[in-house]
């Protein structure tokens, strides 16, 4: 994407307030909304920053339809959604909110795939929107199943409640489709990204339903660097390369590549317990820590990443070809035996 962040920086417009519409900004927008459903965008700077301000709209929509005490959240244990005060809310980590305390009131933690507890807590009709991630990365890269994702729009449909998908670290192109949320052939109310939007810069996104997006009036929220011209540039660039269905295609074939490879390791290498996730963001289940496995793979040249105590995390980069693929899993394997 260097030819992007040249070209942007040549055009000499680095920086704009959002209230005025710049090229780059509504070109990006329209290709993600191309990609992904029936939305208004509202660009910031993080992934922390997008949850927040999908908490926030929730609750505008919910007070513009007139149900002001839908004011709750439905989260998942596993999740994490970001360490600001709204976002650490409905991330399950004591560590993490323990010093904060107390934190914002009115989120309830739920197991995945808990229909019945999702059921009871919408029905008293003060949860403004259920919270979840289509694949669970912090959590142990744990793919929701499906059927439970198909379930949550039922039901979020059923007692008036939005369904808000944090995609920022398995969307964009992650596990072989533009949004992991598409595997289950579900659309969300919302849905938050950012981590690769840019191609490295700092850049987040919400995307929100239109009845969602017309809520909000002017000055409920706002953002001072979110959705710059040169970002945006090069965010576009970005998303109109994981658009494409053959890159796409390919990220699909190299995560098939890396499963097997994972799958073989798991079968040759004791301790190893499972292995899960969804194109390129694998998980190993360890019977043992993480941490020592990580060190070790660092000092054999491979960079990964623990998720949770036992869980070593994947996440190649999507051009990863399927020789370095294998080249890793055979250092991973090194670091395990």
């Amino acid at each position: 994407m260097a030819h992007a962040l040249r070209d942007a920086l040549e055009c000499g417009l680095i920086h704009t307030s959002n209230l005025f519409a710049t090229r780059p900004a509504l070109e990006l927008a329209r290709a993600l909304v191309a990609g992904a459903f029936p939305s208004k965008v509202f660009f910031c700077n993080s992934g922390a920053e997008a949850n927040e301000a999908a908490m926030k709209f929730s609750r505008r929509w919910a007070r513009a339809a007139g149900a002001e005490e839908k004011t709750g959240f439905i989260a998942f244990r596993g999740s994490f959604h970001g360490r600001l005060m709204g976002s650490l809310a409905v991330t399950d980590r004591e560590a993490y909110q323990a010093p904060f305390r107390p934190l914002m009131p009115g989120v309830h933690f739920l197991d995945v795939g808990d229909r019945a507890g999702v059921e009871a807590l919408l029905a008293t009709g003060a949860v403004a929107a259920v919270f979840i991630e289509p694949v669970q990365g912090e959590g142990g890269v744990f793919p929701v199943p499906f059927g439970f994702l198909r379930e949550l729009r039922a039901l979020c449909d059923a007692h008036g409640s939005l369904l808000i998908f944090d995609e920022v670290q398995c969307g964009l192109g992650r596990t072989g489709r533009l949004f992991a949320h598409q595997h289950a052939s579900v659309t969300p109310d919302l849905m938050t990204l950012a981590k690769p939007l840019a191609g490295g810069l700092p850049m987040g996104a919400v995307l929100a339903a239109p009845a969602v997006a017309d809520a909000m009036k002017p000055g409920d929220h706002g953002t001072t660097f979110g959705g710059g011209p040169l970002v945006a540039s090069v965010a576009l660039a970005v998303v109109r390369t994981l658009s494409d269905p053959g890159f796409l295609e390919g990220v699909a074939q190299r995560g098939g590549v890396l499963r097997d490879a994972l799958e073989a390791l798991r079968a040759r290498v004791p301790g190893v317990r499972e292995v899960r996730g969804l194109g390129l963001l694998q998980g190993v289940v360890l019977e043992g820590e993480a941490a020592p496995v990580v060190a070790r793979c660092r000092e054999l040249g491979l960079l990964v990443v623990s998720a949770g105590p036992n869980v070593v995390r994947l996440l190649p980069p999507l051009v990863a070809s399927e020789e370095e693929l294998e080249t890793g899993t055979a250092l991973l394997e090194a670091s395990l035996t």
